[in-house]
């Protein structure tokens, strides 16, 4: 018998990806699966690509149900995590994938989002100095973001070892249509999105702003972060496309300074891959793993350090962080369930 896990908002994207990973992985076992407007269908008719699945139901949303299990995973909208997060026992490990729990500031929550500051819990990238210890010391983990984990992945190494300057930072990224969730939308029909991309939320107003300054705000010593973020939707089902940019501190920094500061800082890290000089990431590199893919240069002409970060919204950016944290909590490797390895064409 495995540890038994549950997860709810199962019907979803993410949750169905934490599903693919929960029942190939050696150590844990899905436990009750819960998705409330589905509630009494079976799990293979929203994600028929999970045979092993086969005979499970959806349940009812009850938090009390969540709790038989050893672990929970919340894969729910924001407003509902919140709620269904303060309602479980404080002795049941669980990991939050929405935003509910990551923001330190309940000022920058009032300003992006319009449901009461539910407060912070651990954040749950293991790759931020600390964190391992901290996710595996807890009871708690909100797991980042998908644009912030390319973005914070991307930067962070930079800001603590002062090559970039904290208040002037551009990041244009890409998402496939699965970042959207999959409650029904005109504007992510194939007829809409299929040979087309397009930018959204322009203006600093995107939800990932305040918590990528969050955490680039610690990696640069409590400077002053300043972000301008521009989200964008690609035609493809999955992944993320991240070119961030930032003022470099010092004239002459090189190409090989940037690169040096990202492999020490992601020596021996099984999921953050720095790619050699002049290769650049792809998001199909990366689909359907845990891995991120980074690159750098030093743009001399601008005066400024690019990062390009390339992941799979679905893994690295929500299911597979969320088990990484989880299995941090749970004493086992890890790495337990996860690959490093894309898939490609």
């Amino acid at each position: 018998m495995g540890v038994r896990v549950a997860v709810a908002g199962a019907s979803g994207y993410a949750g169905g990806e934490l599903l693919r990973i929960i029942t190939g992985h050696p150590d844990l076992e899905a436990g009750p699966l819960a998705a409330a407007a589905s509630a009494g269908t079976p799990v293979t008719q929203a994600h028929p690509h999970l045979a092993p699945l086969d005979g499970h139901a959806f349940e009812a949303l009850d938090p009390a149900r969540l709790s038989t299990a050893d672990l929970v995973f919340l894969a729910l909208p924001h407003e509902e995590s919140a709620a269904v997060g303060a309602g479980l026992p404080a002795e049941v490990p669980v990991v939050d994938l929405s935003a509910s729990f990551r923001l330190a500031s309940p000022q920058a929550w009032s300003a992006y989002y319009r449901t009461p500051h539910a407060g912070q819990w651990c954040y749950g990238l293991p790759e931020l100095p600390g964190a391992r210890e901290r996710i595996a010391g807890g009871r708690r983990a909100a797991a980042p973001g998908c644009y912030a984990t390319a973005a914070i992945l991307a930067l962070a190494p930079l800001l603590a070892a002062g090559l970039a300057d904290p208040g002037d930072i551009v990041i244009v990224a890409a998402s496939g249509t699965s970042g959207a969730g999959r409650s029904p939308s005109a504007a992510l029909l194939r007829t809409e999105v299929m040979g087309s991309m397009s930018a959204y939320q322009a203006g600093g107003t995107h939800r990932h702003t305040p918590e990528i300054e969050q955490a680039l705000r610690a990696a640069a010593g409590g400077a002053e972060v300043v972000v301008s973020f521009t989200p964008a939707l690609a035609p493809m089902p999955r992944g993320i496309l991240a070119t961030c940019t930032a003022r470099l501190r010092q004239p002459g920094t090189t190409t090989g300074d940037l690169r040096a500061a990202l492999a020490a800082a992601y020596d021996g890290e099984p999921f953050v891959r720095l790619l050699p000089e002049g290769r650049w990431p792809a998001t199909a590199a990366t689909t359907g793993s845990n891995a991120a893919h980074l690159q750098a240069a030093a743009d001399d002409h601008a005066g400024r350090a690019v990062v390009v970060a390339a992941l799979d919204n679905l893994g690295k950016g929500a299911a597979g962080q969320a088990v990484q944290a989880a299995n941090l909590m749970l004493g086992l490797p890890e790495t337990a369930g996860l690959s490093t390895q894309g898939m490609a064409p």
